[in-house]
């Protein structure tokens, strides 16, 4: 489960392979900047049940961002800002804990690589 929220404007290619993936189906998928969290179930990706978010290609600082969600981190290994699905679970308010994760990373994003979020997103 995933949700991208693209800049519009075109990113560098990209470099390497990545398994079970053909080239041009990443190539494709990553045409242009992003924005991408999702979740996953514990299996491959990061080992253990957790949210995640990355951006391509990553602004210079993003993984230096501090963030608000205290139970959040920059994982270096993989690249990306994780949460744990316990960490969640276990929440007095999942929803708001995950929801804040997930605001403040795109915001991070998108603000270190000046995408033009005025012409992007709409009120609530």
């Amino acid at each position: 489960m995933a949700v991208t929220r693209f800049s519009g404007r075109t990113a560098p290619p990209l470099k390497g392979m990545t398994p079970n993936v053909a080239a041009w189906v990443m190539a494709e998928a990553y045409s242009h900047e992003v924005s991408s969290c999702g979740f996953w179930p514990g299996n491959g990706g990061y080992g253990r049940a957790a949210f995640y978010v990355y951006a391509y290609p990553e602004p210079e600082g993003y993984g230096d961002t501090r963030l608000k969600t205290a139970e959040a981190f920059y994982d270096k290994n993989v690249g990306q800002f994780i949460l744990l699905y316990d960490a969640v679970r276990e929440a007095s308010d999942p929803d708001a804990l995950l929801l804040g994760f997930l605001q403040e990373t795109y915001d991070a994003a998108a603000d270190l690589a000046k995408w033009d979020r005025k012409a992007l997103e709409r009120g609530a």
